[in-house]
């Protein structure tokens, strides 16, 4: 396998990672994002779904709602912040089930799934790195990752 560890030096490359990923996801399609408080997970969740929606979309954390949902003509967004999620059983009565098989799903803390963790997800890790970040794919020969910018 090939290492598609990423180097993200500033803030513009995550948006600009973002971006790329939001001309290539489709209904069904799962993002994990996982990392400590600040690695940039929320970062990336707003320039994906602006590249999709318009710069002009507001963008609030799901910190609080736990999921926030947008209509897109190309496929509906779900962004949800686990972080406050009691249990995974949890996840039917948000709905989740549902969107990982019709929507796109960007998931932030995506250890509270357990067991119900989609098994064709495509799981980004986030870590601090000197100035910048350093992104992490699982696996690495995903489809979404065929023309990986690495």
């Amino acid at each position: 396998m090939t290492d598609r560890r990423l180097y993200l030096p500033d803030d513009e490359a995550t948006t600009r990672l973002g971006q790329w990923f939001a001309a290539r996801l489709r209904p069904g399609d799962v993002l994990l994002l996982s990392g400590p408080i600040g690695a940039g997970k929320t970062h990336f969740a707003r320039a994906l779904i602006r590249a999709r929606l318009g710069a002009e979309v507001e963008v609030p954390s799901p910190t609080f709602t736990l999921v926030q949902t947008y209509e897109d003509p190309r496929g509906d967004l779900w962004h949800a912040d686990l972080y406050r999620l009691g249990h995974p059983d949890d996840i039917v009565e948000l709905g989740l089930e549902a969107a990982f098989d019709d929507a796109i799903s960007l998931i932030e803390w995506p250890d509270r799934l357990g067991d119900q963790t989609p098994p064709q997800a495509l799981h980004l890790h986030f870590a601090a790195e000197g100035e910048g970040r350093a992104l992490r794919p699982v696996p690495t020969d995903h489809p979404l990752l065929k023309d990986w910018p690495a």
